[in-house]
């Protein structure tokens, strides 16, 4: 199986070596530093689940030098994606399926407008990595892929993904209702993310302080009613699978757009938490948390330093 991944950061680069160590044709598009020492380096994972080091990757900034694949990754910032959307022609064979494994909950009507709906699938991923320095993925805790055809059919393309997904060791899988899981995850995500850069504070401060605690589950409470005006079914079964996250995850642990702010790297914060309150008001949905949210973060949206070239 072809795979290219298209933003090589903590999740394309985490679980593309994954793939890549057990088989899989991987290919890495990447750009600036990080690219430079993939090349030259190779890729390494610094993880819970085992380190691991491949000294030779195919990494370019040139789609059209790795031609058509099986499976493209798109894993790029959000704030990244009209451009990174130029990429994919060269990527696409009469069968490629591009999933997006990103926040938020726009990407599969971005994608679809960009290639048409026949290319595109759903996905969201379960992961906390970053790029610790260039070629170097950090990874702290869960590493979970779930995508699915977004007319709820079991393919033989994402059968297949799946079966290499899981020779590589990390949890996968090929769902049958995937839009109800990339809500479910954007409840989780947006509150998460949102709190956490707020507050400057890892997990363990938020569940610990029974004020921050109770304002974290009234977040997680806006952002599924918002989904359910949306039309979307979600049950309390994910609220309560949130706090339970909450409950489990290392205390130092961070949401990426929290390691983003603390690097002044830009901020996905449109498309979360500034989601909710965007389409909270497109449904009649009042969000007053999350509006809280990004009103006192939107200072800091384009980050405070150059961005990688």
């Amino acid at each position: 199986m072809r795979i290219a991944i298209v933003g090589s950061g903590g999740v394309g680069g985490y679980f593309g070596g994954r793939l890549a160590a057990a088989g899989a044709d991987v290919a890495f598009l990447a750009r600036g530093r990080h690219l430079k020492a993939l090349r030259t380096r190779g890729l390494h994972l610094e993880s819970l689940k085992g380190n691991l080091h491949l000294p030779s990757v195919n990494a370019t900034d040139d789609p059209t030098a790795i031609g058509p694949v099986d499976v493209v990754f798109f894993t790029v910032k959000l704030y990244d994606n009209e451009s990174a959307t130029q990429l994919l022609p060269p990527l696409l064979g009469p069968g490629t399926v591009v999933i997006p494994f990103q926040n938020g909950v726009d990407s599969v009507d971005l994608l679809t407008r960009a290639v048409g709906r026949p290319h595109v699938a759903g996905g969201t991923a379960y992961l906390a990595a970053v790029i610790a320095e260039p070629g170097v993925i950090r990874h702290t805790a869960m590493d979970h892929l779930v995508f699915g055809e977004l007319d709820g059919t079991r393919s033989p393309r994402l059968e297949r993904l799946l079966e290499f997904c899981r020779l590589s060791g990390f949890q996968a899988t090929l769902s049958d209702h995937i839009e109800i899981d990339i809500w479910s995850k954007f409840v989780r995500l947006s509150t998460f993310s949102g709190l956490t850069a707020v507050t400057r504070s890892p997990v363990g401060l938020l569940r610990d302080d029974p004020d921050l605690f109770a304002m974290l589950q009234a977040a997680a409470m806006e952002a599924m009613a918002v989904a359910r005006a949306k039309g979307i079914p979600l049950t309390r079964q994910v609220f309560d699978q949130m706090i339970t996250m909450v409950q489990e995850l290392p205390p130092n642990a961070k949401s990426s757009m929290l390691e983003d702010l603390e690097r002044g790297k830009p901020l996905e914060l449109p498309w979360l938490s500034g989601a909710v309150v965007r389409i909270g008001a497109e449904v009649g949905v009042e969000t007053p948390i999350h509006r809280f949210i990004a009103t006192v973060l939107t200072p800091h949206v384009s980050g405070s330093t150059n961005r990688p070239t």
